[in-house]
This record gives structure tokens, sequence and C-alpha cells, in this order.
């Protein structure tokens, strides 16, 4: 088999389609319109922003519920038999919402639905597959692959903002809705797999960690707390940054260009670091990302123009985005494969519950004071004293299991399939 600094690899081709997958996953389509819809429909049925982004809390309720069970399931079967069934629930129901109604349960309804499956088809899906298939570029490999989130971040708030304009906010969700279904479920079911390798029969005795293992880690937790308040910041700024914006007067155009420079700014942060995690300690590499994405919400908090509002959204874009990296090349570093879906599915647990409270702290906030500028300030605070708990960490190997190369795979071995 050829090595994984050869373009020939067959890893690169599973990390590329991979990138489509996410692309067209919940992390994406789900993730960065939602702020695009929000006052849309808010307007529509005279819904306060606090109820609507309540929606948003209800998916990311679910993805905290579902993670758990869904790496576990990943952990034990080929991830295409989880993420297949995962993206046609997805692309279906997100399709549906051109049918909502005036009652509150039903867009609720829906996005639960949505928060369910989410995970089958977003990151941590792909991230259990990529990790089987190299050790030395696994960084790269996994910036490829959430490289796709950050395309959808550039490519969808601006396509989703003109096709609102065009044919409406519900023709727009059956569009997006399709996509998954035209795009995504041939792509993974012809390219998406892991490296062929003996069936483990007792997951006891594979490389890496246990669950009981890695929750009895300091790693772990510290990488919860640090994963907790990033995401309230991250997720409640992603959800209302149209809606802060068009507030101080920029254009709902310059808003969704605005995400799409944050989308931009997080490809090339993924991307950056991502090679970066390959050749630095992945501690120093995360310390320096949410400092970044610390000083871009401080911008954001007081912005009043179009470029200022874009230079802030393009500094958090940059620091989330090559977080997004960290946080399964940590787990793969110290605690290996043997149950590493399952423990990121628990960090998804963690980092969805406080991706449901962003939005709707953000959605209160402005509801009772008119303004998002003093709650901005804090999260700033808070994200620049998450980033020094990640120089807490020790050096690989010291506080839990060392990931080990796979296994060169043989003709005769039974596979995965």
């Amino acid at each position: 088999m050829t090595g994984e600094d050869d373009l020939h690899y067959e890893g690169w081709r599973v990390a590329s389609a991979s990138a489509l997958g996410v692309f067209v996953s919940f992390a994406s389509i789900f993730i960065y319109t939602f702020g695009i819809f929000l006052k849309p429909i808010a307007q529509e049925y005279h819904w306060s922003r606090e109820a609507v982004s309540s929606a948003f809390g209800f998916a990311a309720i679910m993805v905290a519920v579902a993670s758990p069970a869904i790496g576990y399931l990943l952990d034990r079967f080929e991830p295409r038999r989880i993420i297949l069934p995962c993206l046609l629930v997805f692309g279906l129901a997100f399709a549906s919402l051109s049918t909502l109604t005036p009652h509150l349960w039903h867009l609720y309804g829906t996005f639960v639905v949505l928060g369910l499956v989410g995970n089958g088809t977003a990151q941590m899906a792909y991230a259990r597959a990529l990790g089987t298939w190299f050790e030395a570029r696994r960084g790269t490999a996994l910036a490829i692959m959430m490289a796709g989130g950050a395309l959808g971040a550039m490519v969808l708030p601006p396509l989703t903002q003109a096709l609102i304009a065009r044919v409406g906010w519900r023709n727009t969700c059956v569009a997006l809705g399709l996509i998954p279904l035209a795009v995504g479920l041939p792509t993974i079911a012809a390219f998406v797999r892991e490296r062929p390798r003996p069936r483990v029969s007792d997951t006891r005795t594979a490389p890496g960690a246990s669950v009981a293992e890695g929750l009895a880690s300091r790693v772990f937790w510290l990488l919860l707390i640090v994963l907790f308040c990033a995401s309230v910041a991250q997720n409640g700024t992603i959800a209302h940054l149209a809606a802060l914006l068009t507030d101080r007067g920029v254009s709902a155009g310059e808003a969704a260009i605005a995400m799409a420079a944050m989308g931009a700014a997080s490809l090339v942060g993924r991307l950056v670091t991502g090679w970066l995690l390959d050749r630095f300690f992945a501690a120093r590499v995360s310390f320096v990302l949410l400092a970044i994405a610390a000083l871009g919400i401080f911008l954001l908090s007081n912005a009043q123009t179009f470029a200022q509002g874009a230079i802030g959204a393009t500094l958090i874009g940059f620091g989330m985005g090559g977080q997004a990296d960290v946080t399964p090349y940590v787990l793969s570093r110290y605690f290996g494969l043997r149950s590493f879906a399952m423990l990121y599915g628990l960090t998804w647990t963690v980092y969805a519950c406080a991706g449901a409270a962003g939005p709707i702290l953000m959605g209160r906030v402005y509801d009772i004071s008119g303004s998002y500028e003093r709650l901005l300030l804090v999260l700033a605070v808070t994200t620049l004293a998450v980033a020094g708990l990640m120089l807490l960490l020790p050096p690989y190997g010291s506080d839990a299991v060392v990931a080990r190369p796979l296994p060169e795979p043989e003709a005769a071995l039974t596979t995965v399939d």
C-alpha cells in the first residue's frame, strides 16, 4: 500500500469524499443557514428571536443526547452504514420545513429530528473513518475533511440569502434539503469507508483507551470545559450574526457576505491548523486559535459597519474553524482509536448543550436589552480564559493511552464493509 505522503494513497480519496459529506451535512447546511432563516421566519409568524432561537437549542440538545449512541455505533460498524440513513433523514426533514405552520411545536419538532440524526451526517462519523487511514498526516487529513464545513460557511449563507430573495424561504428549504440527497448519498456510498483491517471481535483488546479510561483522564475534562465555553460563544455568534449586523444598518446581502467571510476564514484556519497539528504540540496551536477567536468576538461586539463586522467574523471563523480540527486530533493522540467515536460523541454532547444555550442566551439578552454588545464582551473574555486552559495539557502519552499505528492489512484478513 502506498504511503500517506503519496497523493495516490486511497486515504486521500476518503478524506476528499468526507469533505464533501461534511459540506452537505447538519454541520454545514443547518448551522450556517440558520441565521439567514431566523429573521424571515420570526417576521412571518411574529415570533420573538428567543422563540426561534430555541428551535436551534432543541436541535443542539438532541445532538447532545444522540451523539454518544452514534459514537458507539461508529466504533462497531462501518461508518457509511450510519451516515447514509442519517443523511437521508436529514435531507428530507430539512426540506419539510417548507411546510411549516404557525405553530412553534411544528418548528421545534422538525428541529428535534434534525438534531437526532445530525452527528450521523457530520464530522464525527467521518473522523472515525479517517483515523484508520492516517497516522503521520492525521492532522492534515482531518483538516481536509473539516474544510467541507468551512466551504459550506462560505457558499451557503450568500446562496441561501439569494434564494430567499428570489423564491422565498420555503422553496429555499426544499432546495437545501435536496442537496444531501442528490450529492451526499452517492458520494458517501462510493468512497467513504474504513481502512481494510482485521475485524476486532473484542474491543477491549483494540489499541487505545476505553471509555472509562477516557472519562477518568484530566485531559478529557479540560477539553470538555474548553469546548463548552467556546461553543456558547461560537454558536451564539453564528446564529445571530446576520441579525446583529442588519440591526446596525448593514444590508441583508452584506450580512450574508460577512458570514461567507467567516466561512472562508474557517477554511483557511482548518487547513493551516491541520498542517500545524502535524508539526507542533496541539495545545499551543489551540491557544493561539482561541485567542484569535476571542479578538474577533471583541471586535464584533461594537461593530457598526460592514467592514468591522466582516473583520470580526473573519477572526472568529479562522480561530473557531481551526479549533474544530483540534478536538478529534487531541482525542486520537491521547486516547487512540479503540473508543474514539464514543469519546468524540461525548465531547459533542457537551459542545451541543452549550451550542443550544448560546443562541438562546443571545436571543434572550437581545429581547431584554435590545443589544448584543455586553454579552459579546463577556464571551470574548471567557474564550480567552479557556484558551489558557489548553496550555495545561500534558505531553502526549503522559495521561492516557497513546495511539499506535494500525497494522498493515493483509489480503487474507476479513475486512469491515
